[in-house]
């Protein structure tokens, strides 16, 4: 199944405009970049809705669209990448397996015709299909900087599609290199004397500053390929009250903004922003913030171009 194939054309936004006013099409054509929306929320533990996520990030991104130059960026985003939103992956109600299946497709059709990845979610189980394609791609495992609340690393061979394994599997699958992958923000419980990955908890954050832990994920991840995922929940529900599994005592988006921006430079391979569940927002806090991280992230594969 090739990416086209998989996206119909799925217009949320009126006028056929999508994420920032970007073309909506299925065909991305010779884009630079390719974003995507996973409207899927059945691997989740909290409260359910993120489904939507897609939809309400795309349409407070259009509270972005009027600035030429996104502070404190001093460039044009679009004249540098040309970027498509294709649409949402669909697939019939109640069928996971469906859903990785094409998740995986589209993944895999938009790399190898030489595009990066921005993926709107949806639950963050969308993180496992998408890195098993990112790694099959680049025939390696990736590495991973992992913004949330939660390590997502419960050991759980029973569930398949939950919210909360995905870097219990993807390990053991071969797909993710946990040495060189961090956690950021992380304020949950988890096995402190076994656990894979490098935790920057949320108190450290605070403590050491965004320059310090900017130095930090650089040291960690290296020059391999990086898959940034970020799970909305990292943010404190202040900054994001819109999602199923808040935790208090999380970071803000003046916190969080310059730790993106600390990725330039790096092999970065595409993200995603997960776990936005409108129907808990107030007044687009969530997805507002939400549509800035994504901004972010293609301003840093801009930047990389130079």
């Amino acid at each position: 199944m090739s990416a086209e194939d998989a996206f119909p054309t799925y217009s949320i936004v009126g006028n056929n405009f999508g994420y920032l006013g970007r073309p909506l099409r299925p065909d991305a054509g010779d884009a630079d970049v390719a974003i995507i929306g996973v409207p899927y929320d059945m691997g989740t533990s909290g409260r359910a809705g993120t489904r939507h996520g897609p939809q309400g990030i795309r349409a407070a991104s259009s509270n972005l669209r009027w600035e030429e130059r996104r502070w404190p960026w001093r460039f044009n985003l679009f004249e540098r990448l040309d970027v498509v939103d294709c649409g949402d992956v669909m697939f019939p109600p109640g069928e996971s397996q469906v859903m990785v299946d094409t998740l995986e497709a589209v993944v895999t059709g938009h790399l190898d015709a030489g595009r990066k990845l921005l993926a709107l979610g949806g639950d963050h189980f969308i993180t496992l299909p998408i890195m098993r394609a990112m790694s099959r791609h680049r025939g390696q495992a990736v590495r991973m900087v992992h913004f949330d609340a939660h390590t997502d690393n419960e050991a759980t061979d029973e569930t398949r599609y939950y919210h909360g394994s995905m870097f219990y599997h993807a390990p053991r699958e071969g797909i993710l290199d946990a040495e060189c992958s961090v956690q950021v923000g992380i304020r949950t419980e988890y096995d402190y004397d076994n656990h894979p990955f490098t935790v920057i908890d949320a108190e450290q954050v605070s403590r050491l500053g965004t320059d310090a832990v900017n130095g930090q994920i650089r040291e960690v991840v290296g020059d391999g390929p990086v898959y940034v995922t970020f799970d909305i929940d990292c943010l404190d529900p202040a900054f994001a009250p819109g999602t199923g599994t808040p935790v208090a005592g999380g970071l803000s988006t003046n916190q969080v903004l310059p730790l993106l921006r600390g990725l330039q430079g790096l092999d970065l391979v595409g993200m995603d922003i997960v776990e936005v569940a409108p129907c808990y927002d107030h007044a687009e806090i969530t997805s507002l913030a939400a549509a800035t991280l994504g901004l972010e992230f293609l301003y840093l594969l801009a930047a990389n171009r130079d």
